[in-house]
């Protein structure tokens, strides 16, 4: 057997296309199939699988599982190395455990959690920005119906391969040229005496008249955001823009909810994005004092391991990370996990581009976005210069524009600097990354049969009482809230015999109720020894038969969320 670092190509320090990420998963399958499925979730529009890597021993055995998803945004690509480096250590906690440098305990855990690794939700967008350079959303795909409005249509203008952006002269400008660094356009202020630019992505303009030009948008010739396609709260375009003409419209977005749909054990969700380094969790749609609590401190104790392995703060979506005050994201893959389908849910946007800037954290995390300043975009392009071999700001150079006249190409190149960290960034990123989901999943429901007692009684009667208890942090159930989901099932027991009968065949099916973990989270009050005590046997049940003759009992219990336990019982 080889070992993992003879089948990596590399991806922990470099951004692979589609077939090198195709071949990275399908080495692993090759290499170890008892441990490595591939599937495709979907097939794209442009005729690319929508990979998914099950990995774990007997998949087709019901137990806990958890996800990840990265690159629904196509220049986002960082998830992908990062979802990789996870599906990767969950083979080495089978292959080379010893090199994760994790608590046995932990460990064990960890092999009996199946993972679900969807690295690149968006293979057709993500090839576009990695051949081109052009900015796509999501997917490079324009269905609309509504064609009579000027647009931009981005595209490569001067055929040199890549679509960057084009600036004009022109006194109305927003920009000017800082002298602190040649080429770098910032926001005009009243003391610059000019020349002033207007910034457009390289493209063409559709229904041109010569005169007027429209403005870029960021969904101009690409209009779905697949993260605003989901069920959750879903909402048309003309409130939540990105949002596609119904929810999971895109091929890619119902192949996710599809599966998840199919596998109700997933109790853990992660999703991948990039930038700003920061772990973004539920509510979306409220403030913490609208959340279930006990959800609430399992979520804190999230954060102090984010806190810990990556010195990435977690914020609330509602509270911290609303783009618009009072106005949520609908449609999000985030908030239909934790809503929908229960799952101890967040978001990552990986490479802390502001800390690196030293800017100061403002009082709502997504304000960062808006408050860079001249003296951070100067710092920025001196970093890109020194340290990123000036991916972000290459040259200007002169261009003749049919639309546009005489203008200049290139200037700005977000995908390696601003979108995504330096390759050489990369390995620390995803190793702490994939540290911290570790600890995630090891938080999963254990179903184990505890103690079987029997019990002779008169006329050929034997009582049999089989205890089913959960070891794991989390309930059966997972997130505490989840509890309401009406998929998310009690624990049940169903008893088949062999040789022997039941004398109350109806008590072969019982309901067990669902059983609670050993955790609770983080700054519940439960360490202060105030008033001692904890809760009962909440975590345990009996299931018990009265049994005629001689023969064996057969028991299997369990749920759909936390998978079964036998036990054979001689009677």
């Amino acid at each position: 057997m080889p070992a993992l670092a003879e089948c990596s190509l590399g991806f922990r320090s470099a951004y692979l296309d589609h077939d090198q990420l195709t071949a990275q998963l399908r080495a692993w399958a090759q290499a170890f199939p008892e441990l490595v499925r591939v599937t495709s979730l979907a097939r794209t529009p442009e005729g690319r699988d929508v990979w998914l890597a099950t990995i774990g021993p007997e998949p087709e055995r019901l137990r806990p599982a958890v996800w990840v998803g990265a690159n629904q945004h196509a220049a986002e690509l960082a998830g992908s190395s990062v979802a990789l480096a996870i599906a990767e250590d969950a083979l080495r906690v089978h292959l080379e455990p010893g090199a994760l440098e994790l608590p046995p305990a932990l460990l064990a855990r960890l092999r009996e959690v199946v993972f679900f690794v969807a690295p690149r939700l968006s293979p057709d967008g993500a090839e576009a920005v990695l051949r081109t350079g052009r900015s796509v959303r999501s997917a490079p795909r324009d269905a609309r119906v509504e064609r009579g409005q000027p647009r931009w249509i981005l595209g490569d203008v001067d055929g040199d391969g890549q679509a960057r952006t084009i600036r004009v002269r022109d006194p109305g400008g927003e920009l000017v040229e800082t002298a602190a660094f040649p080429g770098l356009l910032v926001e005009r202020t009243l003391a610059d005496a000019g020349p002033f630019y207007k910034l457009y992505p390289e493209g063409l303009i559709e229904h041109f008249d010569g005169r007027r030009i429209p403005s870029p948008h960021y969904l101009g010739d690409n209009p779905i955001d697949l993260n605003r396609n989901f069920p959750w709260s879903w909402a048309p375009g003309h409130d939540q823009p990105g949002a596609g003409p119904y929810p999971t419209s895109e091929p890619e977005a119902r192949g996710v909810v599809e599966h998840a749909t199919a596998h109700p054990e997933i109790f853990a969700w992660l999703d991948l994005h990039t930038f700003g380094g920061v772990a973004i969790r539920p509510l979306g749609h409220g403030p913490d004092s609208k959340m279930h609590p006990e959800d609430l401190a399992i979520y804190r104790q999230l954060e102090a391991w984010m806190t810990e392995h990556t010195g990435y703060p977690t914020v609330s979506g509602y509270d911290e990370f609303l783009y618009e005050p009072d106005k949520p994201i609908r449609g999000d893959l985030s908030d239909y996990a934790y809503q929908q389908r229960g799952a101890l849910a967040y978001v990552v946007e990986l490479w802390d581009l502001f800390r690196r800037l030293g800017m100061a954290r403002p009082k709502k995390f997504v304000d960062y976005y808006a408050e860079v300043t001249r003296d951070d975009l100067i710092k920025l392009a001196w970093w890109d210069h020194d340290e990123n071999a000036r991916r972000v700001f290459p040259p200007w150079r002169p261009f003749r524009l049919p639309q546009l006249g005489d203008v200049e190409l290139g200037g700005v190149d977000p995908r390696i600097g601003i979108w995504n960290p330096p390759p050489h960034l990369l390995p620390e990123l995803c190793a702490a990354q994939a540290h911290v989901f570790l600890h995630v999943a090891a938080l999963a429901p254990r179903l184990v049969i505890g103690e079987i007692r029997r019990t002779r009684l008169p006329g050929e009667l034997t009582r049999v009482e089989v205890q089913i208890y959960n070891e794991g942090y989390l309930g059966s159930y997972g997130i505490p809230s989840a509890q309401a989901l009406d998929f998310n099932e009690p624990v049940y027991a169903s008893a088949r015999t062999t040789g022997c009968e039941l004398v109350d065949p109806g008590a072969a099916h019982q309901i067990l109720g669902h059983l609670d973990g050993w955790g609770h989270g983080l700054h519940t009050g439960a360490n202060l020894p105030a008033y001692p005590g904890t809760r009962g046997t909440t975590h345990a049940a009996w299931a018990i038969y009265l049994v005629r003759g001689a023969g064996a009992l057969d028991v299997r219990a369990g749920s759909c969320r936390a998978g079964f336990v036998s036990a054979h019982v001689a009677v």
